[in-house]
Formats: C-alpha cells, structure tokens, sequence
C-alpha cells in the first residue's frame, strides 16, 4: 500500500506543481472531503481498510441481556464533527479531534485503556478506523484528473 501512495504521490507532484497555491488548496479541500466521506462509509460498514471485517466486540457477561448486541461500533466517531479535515495548498489531512482522538488511537493501533474511571485495563482489539484502500488512490487519481481537465477547458 505504501508503494502504491508514493508511486501516486510521484505522479500527482508534477501536475500539482503547475497549479497556483489556491487552486491547489481547492483540490485538496475536494479530494479530503471525498477521503472523508469513504472513511465513514467504510467505519460505518464495521470494515478496515484491507477489506476484513472488525474483530467483533467482547459480550458483555457483567449485563443480564442475553442475544447479540445491536448497535454499531464508532457512531460518534464517524461524524464530520470528530473527522476533521484539514488542508493546505501542499497537503491534506483528515484526523479525529480532542478525546475521540485518544479513543481512536487505541482502537486504530490496539492499545490498553481503562474503559472508565476506576475500570480494570482492558486490551483493545485492532481496528483500523483510518487507512487507504485502492478504491481512496482511485478517487484521487481520477478527481486530480478532473479537476485538471476541467481547469484547462475554462
């Protein structure tokens, strides 16, 4: 995957040279926006990058309910307002903000963390919440094209 990201990164950096810094900073705020947008859809499909589903949540014994349970995993943190966007005319970067931040990274690397206040240290299982998949070099390869098709037709 890195190879393939520095082989986009190589072809993308002659074309993005010949553009001004604010229609680079346009394109950028584009392509992060649609990143963001793939990123929670494939959080909310439960998936990481490499297409393998999530390691499926403990159950929950200390609870009397019985059966599966129903409810997603990282609703909140799939929201625009903890995935934030940031971008600049040389790069773009879409990253959790503030505590969802500390939360992400636990599950994102599969960390220790204390689930609340006065909780015994639970081992977290790996879940890639942010990563590229080949569909995300897709999508900038062929917006970075549009845009610049489309700058030279105007």
């Amino acid at each position: 995957m890195t190879d393939n990201l520095a082989a986009l990164e190589d072809w993308a950096g002659v074309l993005l040279a010949r553009l001004s810094p604010a229609e680079r900073r346009k394109l950028t705020t584009r392509i992060g926006r649609d990143l963001r947008r793939n990123q929670q859809q494939r959080i909310a499909t439960q998936r990481n990058p490499d297409g393998t589903p999530y390691a499926p949540r403990k159950t929950q014994a200390l609870r009397s309910k019985k059966g599966r349970i129903k409810r997603q995993m990282f609703t909140r943190l799939r929201q625009a307002k903890h995935l934030r966007l940031r971008s600049t005319a040389d790069s773009v970067a879409i990253a959790f903000t503030g505590r969802i931040a500390r939360i992400a990274k636990v599950h994102q690397q599969g960390l220790r963390d204390r689930p609340g206040r006065g909780q015994a240290e639970v081992q977290y299982a790996k879940r890639e919440l942010l990563g590229f998949t080949n569909t995300d070099l897709e999508l900038i390869r062929s917006t970075l094209i549009a845009y610049i098709v489309g700058s030279r037709s105007s």
